[in-house]
């Protein structure tokens, strides 16, 4: 039994001491935990620019599939894959020689009835023919030349052409096929500035406006960004999804946007006064936001909750619970609680949890 106690004792002076060197820490004397090393910045009001986040799909200010408006075999093909052509270039000729040949025919009708015409004018200037008869040479000419222009026209059905200038798309035809109205032979885009149609939510409608700057981005050209404004607001919200179409007009010169494209497009909001906080400043708990704040003395903090906004570049917005001339603490906030003990370093100062940090991110002036 004494064995027992003796150890009992032993284990209990150990703990004494161990409590006692815990409550030393590095600061000594017994005052509690050590300052936390930690870099602040104090708030002041930014000028604050966000964007609208929305995806979209890219169309051609032109689109068209070009097809036959006759059956008929085609006698050639005069264009390529991917070429771009002039508006009325010819694309495709059809097999035409019925045509031509009733084109000849009416023609050859025509010069007789002009003759026919100057015979019976020169008549009746004599006044040997009646003038009845007079008119109705003359409404047997203006047939003939209706008839010439009617062949004409049949004949220049047979030839397709371009109805504006862009860029072709893939040929679906060879020469020697057989089309009938409405056969696909290729697809022609004015892709010189592409039209960005996409939806936001109608809580978003009093925040656009016709002429609003848009900036657009795809994967296909990372960190690439084209910009271009809103041209027009559709009239309507979708009563399905409550959202409302905008379309956008972005210029496109080099042709590196396409029709069908995924963008994400991005319009930028009016500027306005704001607190900026950088991200690393933010506590999350769940859904919960907070940030350590100075006290006035500056040797403690204590944890504010905070309702944040919009974020960009590394910062966030702080829609309450700061206000400003708050000092809060940027880096160091790893061992931090509310009430703790801070010692301010400078921003690239090597300390206890306060590693390099340079210039805050939101040290913006106004």
């Amino acid at each position: 039994m004494p064995i027992a106690v003796l150890l009992r004792a032993l284990l209990l002076g150990a703990l004494v001491l161990v409590l006692s060197a815990c409550g030393r820490g590095d600061g000594g004397g017994g005052r509690g935990p050590a300052p936390v090393p930690v870099t602040t910045l104090e708030l002041q009001p930014v000028r604050w620019t966000d964007e609208l986040k929305a995806l979209g799909t890219a169309q051609a200010r032109e689109s068209v599939t070009i097809t036959a408006s006759v059956t008929q075999a085609i006698a050639s093909v005069e264009f390529e894959s991917g070429q771009y052509v002039g508006k009325g270039q010819p694309l495709v000729t059809l097999v035409q020689g019925q045509q031509a040949a009733g084109v000849a025919e009416a023609e050859a009708q025509l010069r007789n009835e002009e003759q026919l015409y100057e015979r019976s004018r020169q008549l009746a200037e004599r006044q040997l023919v009646s003038r009845a008869d007079l008119e109705t040479r003359r409404a047997a000419l203006e047939a003939a030349r209706a008839r010439v222009a009617t062949q004409r026209a049949t004949v220049a059905d047979r030839v397709i052409r371009t109805p504006f200038a862009g860029v072709l798309g893939l040929r679906l035809v060879s020469a020697g096929s057989l089309v009938t109205p409405g056969t696909p032979i290729t697809t022609l885009d004015d892709v010189s500035l592409i039209k960005l149609d996409f939806t936001v939510p109608e809580a978003q409608l009093p925040q656009l406006q016709v002429g609003q700057r848009v900036n657009a981005r795809s994967n296909a050209w990372p960190g690439e960004t084209f910009s271009g404004t809103i041209a027009s607001i559709d009239s309507r919200v979708d009563a399905v999804s409550r959202a409302v179409t905008v379309r956008a007009e972005i210029p496109n010169p080099d042709g590196r946007l396409r029709p069908g494209m995924l963008l994400e497009v991005g319009v930028e909001r009016a500027a306005r006064q704001a607190l900026a906080i950088p991200e690393l400043a933010v506590q999350q708990n769940g859904s919960r936001s907070s940030v350590f704040v100075v006290s006035e003395d500056g040797a403690s903090v204590r944890e504010v909750p905070v309702q944040l906004g919009s974020r960009r570049f590394g910062e966030v917005e702080v829609v309450s619970g700061l206000q400003a001339g708050d000092r809060i603490v940027v880096e160091g906030t790893v061992r931090l609680r509310d009430g703790a003990r801070i010692r301010e370093v400078k921003p690239g100062a090597d300390g206890d949890g306060a590693g390099p940090a340079g210039k805050a991110p939101g040290k913006t002036e106004g």
